[in-house]
């Protein structure tokens, strides 16, 4: 999958038969890169050996390709004078109330991340720059609760370039918010992660011809004029 050109990989059945597409173009003025919750909670192994080597794969993907891949992205931009934009989760109150329910059920989604303490903090390596937009958010969809969508309207933002976690989470929610409000939508699917490469590959299939175009890393930096 992940070796086809993007005008013919992940393509649901509902697109079995749409027609090849153009090659895509981004104007650096008009585009924008979002990172969605590449956060320390979600890169620190677990304690549990059982929960850790269940993560294993997905630690190791997210070491190896997704995030030297968003690294590649964010230096491509910000060469090229785009926008560089950071979704993470953190909620504003210490005890997480005002977290939403999504956020809250009991379960994997259940994290209190604070948004001041270590945790709910983007990683390291892809750290923003002091002048980069970082929005917070106790919702999937990085454009729910915050004024991102503003935000957008505001620097005359046309097309975003979606990476980051979970991909059928956050990220997919992000990219179909991002599509209803007519904004064009391209996920690098080497730069992003769920939690099994099944439930990964699944919603690109999902999401992509109708939300978004699915394109790799390499791709989507040869769009870039």
């Amino acid at each position: 999958m992940a070796q086809e050109s993007w005008k013919t990989a992940y393509r649901s059945f509902y697109y079995e038969h749409a027609p090849i597409p153009q090659d895509l173009t981004l104007d650096p003025k008009s585009t924008a890169l979002l990172i969605i919750d590449v956060q320390n909670a979600y890169l620190t192994e677990s304690s549990d050996p059982l929960e850790r080597g269940r993560w294993e794969p997905f630690m190791a993907r997210m070491h190896t390709q997704v995030v030297p891949n968003i690294k590649r992205l964010i230096e491509t931009a910000r060469a090229r004078a785009m926008n560089v934009m950071f979704a993470r989760i953190a909620c504003q109150t210490p005890d997480g109330r005002d977290r939403s329910l999504s956020q809250r059920k009991p379960g994997f989604n259940n994290l209190l991340l604070p948004k001041d303490e270590w945790a709910s903090q983007i990683i390291d390596v892809l750290r923003p720059k002091p002048e980069e937009i970082v929005v917070l958010k106790t919702t999937d969809s990085a454009l729910t609760g915050t004024n991102l969508r503003l935000i957008l309207r505001n620097l005359g933002i046309e097309h975003v370039i979606c990476v980051g976690i979970f991909t059928d989470q956050c990220v997919s929610s992000t990219v179909r918010s991002l599509a209803d409000e007519s904004f064009d939508v391209t996920v690098c699917h080497d730069a992003c992660a769920a939690a099994t490469d099944e439930i990964h590959d699944n919603e690109l299939k999902s999401i992509n011809w109708i939300y978004c175009q699915v394109a790799s890393t390499d791709e989507t930096i040869g769009f870039i004029c």
